[in-house]
């Protein structure tokens, strides 16, 4: 957008009409006094009136005409009136100028950070006007990341707070059941049963909270070590062949080249890839196969997939998916115990790696896919 000049008030405006009128008072006093001085000390001097009448007589201008000393210097004095005018004026122009740029600093200082100042200068304050424009972008970014941190940290105590009151609760109530002697045997195993579940779903939620802080934390730092990606994709999937195979799932490992290594902190990634497959066992309704691959992409990053070709995650969940205790289905979560922090603690990890992660579903197939770097960054 083309910025405005400063445009003056009218008192302004008046106020720039006396300073010029001043000034012309003063110049044409000054120049009267000057006019008479030198006069005086002309006629005080036989020979200087002898040498001007004698220039008069021998030197010509154009038309034959020759102009006299007098008005040489009348004009003289005329061009530096004017260049005295306009710096006066021009100085004063700017003073209005910096009186606009404070006002408008102090407007800006009262809370009004939606506005910025728009009007533009020649000289080297424009400078200055940028510099608060972007201190005040600056600071509004602060403002809102600010209260974007504050919200955050609401919504995560009332989501943990919701999370441990709900087993909890249930926890209590069979716990007081149980205090009844009347309470059968099997009600009563059924009762230690169900208590016990829901004290493990609690557990589950402490230590993925935990994780989930303790990875978004500054002073957390990786354990870098050499890691074979077709060994490490096997024992993960073995540690998850049985469960798999009781819902008739089977794995699909691969790594091109075969013997891809990348340096990387293998016990977080392990993390990774037991939250990601977990969720496929889980969430992935109708899977028959779960493929684990990886890729070398270029000499420096190399492509993880995770998917499975079960049910499709909705397309209005997929930009919300690694925000934390986000949930596609909150009743089908709260069925299976999951905590809503899984997906987050694996965009943590991945951070970490200086990779990045992103989720494509679609009736065929639901994919993971993570970029990492082959080495760790210096």
């Amino acid at each position: 957008m083309k910025k405005e000049r400063v445009k003056l008030t009218a008192t302004e405006k008046s106020e720039l009409f006396a300073e010029a009128v001043v000034t012309i008072v003063l110049l044409l006093l000054l120049n009267l006094s000057v006019i008479i001085l030198f006069h005086l000390a002309v006629l005080q001097d036989k020979n200087l009136i002898n040498g001007i009448y004698f220039i008069r007589q021998n030197l010509t201008f154009i038309g034959g005409y020759f102009w006299s000393w007098q008005r040489l210097a009348i004009i003289a004095m005329m061009l530096a009136d004017l260049l005295v005018l306009y710096w006066r004026l021009i100085r004063r122009y700017h003073q209005m100028q910096l009186r606009h740029v404070i006002f408008e600093l102090h407007h800006i200082a009262n809370g009004h950070f939606d506005h910025r100042i728009s009007f533009a200068v020649k000289t080297d304050l424009q400078k200055v006007i940028d510099s608060i424009n972007l201190l005040v972008d600056a600071t509004v970014h602060a403002i809102d990341e600010e209260r974007a941190i504050e919200q955050s940290k609401d919504d995560l105590i009332t989501n943990v707070s919701h999370d441990i009151r709900t087993p909890l609760t249930s926890i209590l109530g069979y716990l007081g059941l149980l205090k009844n002697d009347n309470i059968a045997a099997a009600d009563r195993a059924k009762y230690v049963d169900i208590a016990y579940n829901k004290a493990e779903q609690m557990r589950s939620l402490a230590n993925d909270l935990f994780d989930y802080t303790t990875l978004n934390s500054t002073s957390t730092k990786l354990n870098y070590g050499p890691l074979h990606l077709y060994s490490m994709l096997e024992q993960v999937a073995a540690g998850f062949e049985l469960e798999a195979e009781k819902q008739g799932i089977k794995f699909e490992v691969a790594t091109r080249p075969h013997n891809l290594a990348i340096v990387a902190d293998a016990e977080k990634l392990v993390r990774v890839y037991n939250n990601l497959i977990g969720n496929a066992l889980k969430y992935g309704k109708g899977a028959t196969t779960i493929r684990l691959e990886a890729n070398l992409v270029n000499q420096q990053q190399v492509e993880l997939t995770i998917g499975n070709n079960g049910a499709a995650i909705p397309k209005q969940a997929l930009k919300k998916i690694f925000e934390r205790f986000y949930r596609v289905e909150t009743s089908r979560n709260t069925s299976t115990g999951g905590t809503g922090l899984g997906l987050a603690i694996t965009k943590s990890v991945v951070d970490l790696h200086h990779g990045t992660i992103k989720c494509e579903s679609d009736a065929d197939w639901t994919q993971f896919i993570i970029r990492l770097p082959l080495s760790a960054p210096a």
